[in-house]
């Protein structure tokens, strides 16, 4: 064993959390060893956000021209798809996606890249086994980022060969022609949806009664009718697989089908359990997962501080970017700081997209918020962009008009969902939000529709038009 290494900040991962921590800690001009398994690059580059979105693309131009004959063009029945060559260009895309990231990461370390596998020894003491031997690392502050991994129950391993994760879906030579989906949360029902665009047929089935996560009744409602027109979906009940001559049998409740293939979307598991925590003396919770503070991001009294999908609460890059911003700033402080949390925000780019900002409809009570409900087919911009049927469900304080939460299925959702963001992070009131100019035609009207359906409930003491205020105000 060579010896022992001090630094100040050992960070173990290169991914998304790994690398804004070290940015925190490079600021603060303080000594660092980035550690890292291999291979480099974020997992929302690999296999998540980047790669499925070029799925989604490469779906959507295909599927398109379902709209043709609608508007007198023609032809298109002499149209080819090629989607061996299709998905060669998303691997080309996800790998200059990965190539960047995992680029920044060598730049930002250089020297202080440790490629190898790290365990905790002690709440600062690691070990880093490396194709050349073990070496010690003395930290004064550990920062764990070693992300995640696709979770493959035990039930399905009989049927391994017919199985693939999102680590593996990308590495198709040929798409199936047929596809079984379990897990319909926000990349199995993108997953999906793409498949079915590109003319295989996919068959969905989740627990749920619902997909993409969504509590609110009334979209839930909306997101099924039309996503049921892409994918058969299988819900409320438990699937399993069983051997056919062909394929695999899938099975839920009562219905069977026979896929070529099965895409296992039933979510990530931390990439905690080899990291020796519970021997090295932290407190963990009955999943074996590591106790912390959601605000400093610090585990214990221990300067340990652990981010992104590791800790799995807010499993979404924007979450893992502050997070590791955060674990980096207080690894270097005397004392680590409270940092309040941004608003929640979460979006499944489905065309119509699904999505849900700040507090869930399941979070609230019925007797303390105003509703203000907008259906997307009374939206100009909507109706041109598409036939879809969609809703924005926005909920506020029953006696303030702060907005709360909301939830949507629309065209171009994605944008309302930002905007949205921004309005309740700032605490914005129905009120004080219809204010602002709202350009014609465009999706965002949508807001301005639901935000006057809350109006309504609290008049204006002034007696005013909504949104309006006095020029001397």
């Amino acid at each position: 064993m060579s010896e022992q290494m001090n630094v100040d900040v050992a960070i173990i991962g290169a991914g998304t959390a790994g690398l804004y921590a070290l940015r925190e800690v490079r600021r603060a001009n303080k000594s660092f060893v980035l550690i890292d398994t291999g291979p480099l690059g974020t997992t929302c580059a690999r296999v998540g956000c980047m790669p499925s979105k070029v799925a989604l693309h490469i779906g959507e131009s295909w599927h398109v021209q379902k709209d043709f004959p609608r508007y007198g063009i023609s032809g298109a029945e002499h149209l080819q798809l090629d989607t061996q060559q299709a998905w060669a260009e998303l691997r080309r895309q996800r790998d200059k996606f990965a190539g960047a990231a995992a680029k920044g990461a060598e730049r930002a370390a250089g020297e202080q890249l440790i490629m190898g596998r790290a365990r905790f020894l002690a709440p600062t003491l690691l070990e880093v086994e490396q194709a050349h031997g073990k070496q010690q690392i003395q930290a004064k502050a550990v920062i764990i980022a070693t992300g995640s991994r696709p979770v493959l129950p035990g039930f399905l391993q009989p049927f391994a060969e017919h199985c693939m994760t999102t680590d593996d879906f990308f590495e198709m030579d040929e798409l199936p022609k047929s596809i079984g989906i379990l897990g319909l949360g926000a990349i199995g029902l993108e997953m999906g949806l793409a498949l079915s665009r590109l003319g295989v047929a996919v068959h969905g089935a989740d627990m749920a009664s619902s997909v993409g996560g969504i509590s609110d009744p009334e979209v839930s409602k909306y997101a099924l009718a039309e996503f049921a027109k892409e994918i058969k979906l299988y819900l409320g009940a438990p699937a399993e697989l069983a051997q056919a001559e062909q394929g695999v049998l899938l099975k839920a409740g009562e219905q069977q089908v026979q896929v070529d293939k099965v895409l296992v979307a039933l979510g990530r598991r931390p990439n905690t359990d080899q990291l020796n925590l519970a021997a090295a003396g932290f407190a963990l919770d009955q999943r074996g997962q590591p106790l912390f503070d959601p605000q400093t991001m610090q585990m214990g009294q221990h300067p340990v501080f652990i981010v992104g999908d590791s800790n799995a609460q807010r499993a979404l890059m924007h979450e893992a970017a502050d997070e590791g911003a955060m674990a980096g700033y207080n690894a270097v402080q005397d004392t680590p700081v409270a940092f309040k949390r941004k608003t929640p925000l979460a979006i499944a780019f489905t065309h119509p997209d699904v999505v849900s900002i700040g507090a869930r409809f399941d979070q609230l009570k019925a007797d303390d918020i105003l509703i203000g409900t907008a259906k997307t087919q009374s939206n100009g911009r909507s109706q041109v962009l598409s036939e879809h049927q969609g809703i924005l469900r926005l909920y506020a304080d029953k006696t303030t008009g702060t907005l709360l939460g909301a939830s949507m299925l629309g065209m171009r959702a994605e944008h309302v969902a930002q905007f949205l963001a921004m309005a309740i992070q700032r605490e914005e009131t129905a009120h004080s939000l219809l204010q602002i100019p709202f350009y014609h035609p465009m999706v965002e009207e949508t807001v301005q529709s639901a935000l006057q359906d809350i109006a309504r409930h609290i008049p204006d003491p002034a007696g005013l038009p909504f949104g309006l205020v006095l020029a001397d105000a």
